[in-house]
């Protein structure tokens, strides 16, 4: 943004509003590229026939951690280590914490512990992990430890694309009824020319609000995790909670235990791996208070999740009380 100030020669004092101008238009070209991404997606893979257990695995999962994945990875080229780790820790906080208390306020939600645990326990331990590599390498990510990372996460796609393409034959055999989703009637080539403009808007509209969120930092003199943890964090996590409220309308409440899971696991390994090859992410030591209070809502969702299969009104309400008192600390300590 700074650049653009420069070159219209805009006076100092519209500087703070025309950043916040870029977040809130960069959140919305995120949000509509990303949907624009997926929708091409999904199209093109049913045009090839390819399971619907697999689009939702791979496409869909990349498309609503797309903003994260942007974000992430422009803050990590910038040199700003604490927003790539924050975007990431903090967006997870918000999924788990925020998004499922709300989904759980409106309608309890079912736990099918088979089909979900798997991917929970997954991301609870890449939140450990990353606790332990800052604390070992002195507030720092190292190249290798991002490594470790991205590493897992391709093994877990290796393995979960293995067990959906086993059931692609029974699949394509399966009668196909009037409820079963159909590609549309858009050219091929269409959805190709979609899918490569959503990347190409989301690469911009990424680069814009990390630098818009930058330079709102530097001006009110808050931190760039602050930042990060709060509009940057829940702006990206927009996508899963959109989808966890019509879910919820629908009353397809573990859907939304699917998206969290599947959105953190990504968050956590995927995007944290690539923005730490880029470079080594190095944080500010309040990082560290981020981790535990994700490793906290990890603990606290397998407690609900595992004593009655189901998340209550009461436990919803207990987790969106855990993350505005995580919120309080953030601000004020």
């Amino acid at each position: 943004m700074q650049f653009l100030f420069d070159v219209f020669n805009i006076p100092p004092a519209m500087n703070l509003p025309l950043n916040v101008l870029g977040i809130i238009l960069g959140f919305v070209l995120l949000i509509k590229s990303a949907d624009f991404f997926v929708n091409a997606s999904i199209d093109i893979a049913k045009r090839l026939r390819i399971p619907s257990m697999l689009i939702g695995l791979t496409i869909v999962a990349m498309g609503t951690s797309a903003p994260e994945l942007v974000i992430s990875a422009s803050a990590s080229i910038s040199g700003s280590g604490d927003i790539a780790i924050a975007n990431v820790v903090g967006s997870n906080i918000f999924n788990l914490l925020f998004i499922v208390g709300f989904c759980a306020l409106l309608y309890p939600i079912p736990v099918k512990l088979k089909a979900i645990s798997k991917e929970h326990w997954i991301a609870s331990g890449g939140a450990v992990l990353l606790l332990v590599l800052i604390i070992a390498f002195r507030h720092t990510v190292p190249r290798f430890g991002s490594f470790i990372l991205l590493i897992t996460f391709i093994i877990y796609m290796i393995i979960t694309v293995r067990n959906a393409l086993k059931n692609r034959i029974e699949e394509i055999d399966t009668p196909q009824n009037d409820a079963t989703p159909q590609p549309s009637a858009k050219p091929i080539a269409l959805n190709i020319f979609i899918l490569v403009a959503g990347i190409a808007v989301i690469v911009f509209a990424g680069n814009l609000t990390v630098s818009s969120a930058v330079e709102i930092a530097t001006a009110i003199g808050i931190t760039e995790r602050m930042i990060a943890l709060t509009i940057v964090a829940s702006g990206t996590s927009l996508p899963e909670l959109v989808t966890g409220i019509i879910a919820c309308r629908k009353k397809e409440n573990e859907f939304t235990l699917g998206v969290i899971a599947g959105s953190n696991l990504f968050n956590l390994f995927f995007v944290l791996g690539v923005a730490g090859l880029i470079r080594p992410l190095s944080v500010e030591s309040g990082v560290i208070f981020d981790l535990a209070a994700l490793t906290a809502g990890n603990i606290a969702f397998f407690l609900f999740a595992y004593t009655k299969k189901r998340i209550t009104r009461f436990e919803g309400c207990l987790m969106m009380l855990m993350y505005l008192t995580y919120m309080f600390f953030v601000f004020w300590l």
